[in-house]
């Protein structure tokens, strides 16, 4: 734990008012939590909205309905929620930021223990991280032409402990396990031929036996331990609306370590003859979602990458579709569950947008009109979904919240 503590310092009114105000700062974009990095950046174009906000605040209007006067940072917390706390869009980080622009210096951290107060004036809304001496927190003694500023400890964690922009747990094991490929990627990649005492199924401690594909054999890198994550058949995923196969998922089972390279080994037959035979690399199961099995494919653990989940609304019209419900064989997903959607990086998706789910409006016969013409009720947004991970035409994303069941075909747009 980091003490510090000011005492009785002398200055003048403006510069102990900004001394007060930077003892603390807030943060609207989050670092990484247990196994997730994330890349801290802010864009050009989040920075300058938070710069306009800045100038003038936020209008009463734009305020969650209970937004509260003051909060205080929980662990547990997540920027998401902290968001949606202010505002009614949670998605709109950078005006949180700019309504208090002013008291940050590092927009990067959010911490348990720290304050937020909200400031309502002639219409506008500002958040601060420190009372307003209007709000009747008396923190200082006016003697002539300056401040005498009362003493004020603050306490800081040594640890990483900043709020993460969503739960970690529910988009981690995603981070790994879904993995698009085309027809043929899969099928080139190493493949399990054989397990100890003929088991039918591998679970994480046993040993099972591979080959390389297409002449390339399964062997070390140079002394360095190698890890492959392992994969079932992969499935088509199809746009819902063009019928056009966007890639081919691929079903995570586990993960295993290479213990021995593949070789061959040469022999002498009773005849003289000298045959030359193949011996498969050994790998050791470490883990195990599913059961394994031979025929399963290895692909090589990429290194891991630091990624963005800053909640965003990508710019410009987005016009998309829910393809499939990761992990089930049903057709309905709810909230915190991963679904595909038919936009990537070639559409411009990535990580941290947010998109809203339209439900289908019902079609009916109006039979209130004589001639009961056939007519459509309009789509209703039905909630909100965050991009993790992008592929080029195939995205994953978390369902954020919900108000009824979303289906695969369901559409998705910009939130605002």
């Amino acid at each position: 734990m980091q003490q510090d503590t000011t005492q009785h310092m002398m200055a003048t009114p403006k510069l102990a008012l900004t001394a007060l105000l930077t003892v603390t700062a807030l943060a609207s974009a989050m670092t990484t939590s247990s196994a997730i990095a994330q890349n801290l950046t802010v864009t050009p174009g989040q920075k300058a909205t938070a710069e306009q906000v800045a100038q003038t605040g936020v209008p009463l209007s734009e305020l969650a309905a209970n937004a509260p006067d003051e909060y205080t940072i929980k662990r547990g917390d997540t920027l998401w929620a902290i968001s949606g706390l202010f505002l009614k869009s949670p998605w709109r980080w950078p005006e949180l930021w700019g309504m208090n622009l002013q008291d940050i210096k590092n927009p990067h951290r959010i911490y348990p223990g720290q304050k937020l107060y909200l400031e309502k004036k002639d219409g506008r809304a500002t958040l601060r991280t420190s009372r307003s001496a209007s709000a009747g927190d008396d923190v200082s003694q006016t003697v002539g032409d300056t401040v005498r500023v009362s003493p004020r400890t603050r306490f800081e964690s040594l640890a990483d402990s900043a709020v993460p922009t969503l739960k970690p747990h529910l988009i981690e094991p995603f981070l790994a396990e879904p993995m698009v490929v085309d027809k043929d990627e899969l099928n080139t990649a190493p493949r399990i031929v054989a397990t100890q005492e003929g088991r039918v199924l591998l679970t994480r401690g046993d040993r099972a036996y591979a080959r390389g594909q297409g002449g390339k054999p399964l062997v070390d890198a140079g002394g360095k331990q190698q890890v492959f994550r392992v994969f079932r058949e992969a499935t088509p995923l199809v746009d819902p609306v063009t019928r056009e196969i966007l890639g081919y998922e691929a079903a995570y089972v586990g993960k295993a370590l290479l213990a021995q390279s593949e070789t061959t080994s040469d022999t002498i037959d009773k005849d003289g003859k000298s045959n030359s035979e193949i011996v498969p690399a050994a790998i050791d199961i470490v883990a195990a979602k599913e059961e394994m099995q031979v025929g399963d494919r290895l692909v090589p653990e990429p290194e891991r990458q630091l990624l963005s989940y800053i909640p965003r609304s990508p710019s410009g019209t987005v016009d998309g579709r829910i393809v499939s419900v990761y992990g089930n064989a049903v057709v309905n997903a709810g909230q915190n569950q991963v679904v595909a959607i038919n936009l990537g990086s070639k559409h411009g998706i990535e990580s941290g947008h947010v998109l809203a789910i339209l439900k289908a409006g019902t079609r009916m016969v109006d039979k209130t009109d004589p001639a009961w013409p056939s007519i459509k009720l309009p789509d209703e947004r039905n909630g909100l979904l965050m991009v993790f991970r992008t592929f080029e035409k195939v995205s994953y994303a978390l369902i954020l919240d919900i108000r009824d069941g979303v289906r695969i075909g369901d559409r998705l747009v910009a939130p605002r």
